[in-house]
């Protein structure tokens, strides 16, 4: 009853850079590296079923569902907010499911939660 809503997000990280770095704040601190769609409400959502598959230029490279994830939703919340106040509008990212690949500069990459939403962003 405290999640508002759901949306796609594209959890973009620079592996070069997190190998070279060694941690995770450059690699994923870009500007344009984790765009999110629309978020959608959570009535009537089951959030223990949520169908999420990526396509980068049309081709499925990634596909989970939220059953699979090694933390349940409301875990991660507890968690979380055991740490931090979470407040009204914070986006908690998930995690991704098998598959992470490179990406191209032209590439365009959707990030789809069947029934909720597609994000489509284009890699430059």
């Amino acid at each position: 009853d405290h999640v508002v809503g759901y949306a796609p997000l594209n959890d973009v990280t620079a592996r070069d850079l997190q190998r070279k770095d060694g941690q995770w704040t450059r690699a994923k601190g870009f500007d344009t590296f984790c765009p999110v769609g629309a978020i959608m409400p959570a009535t009537g959502v089951d959030y223990g079923a949520l169908e999420v598959i990526c396509r980068v230029n049309g081709e499925v490279r990634q596909h989970g569902n939220s059953a699979e994830m090694a933390f349940p939703i409301p875990v991660l919340i507890e968690y979380i907010s055991s740490i931090m106040t979470l407040e009204p509008g914070d986006l908690i990212a998930t995690g991704t499911p098998a598959g992470v690949s490179r990406l191209h500069p032209g590439d365009v990459v959707e990030v789809e939660i069947l029934g909720l939403g597609v994000l489509k962003n284009p890699v430059e």
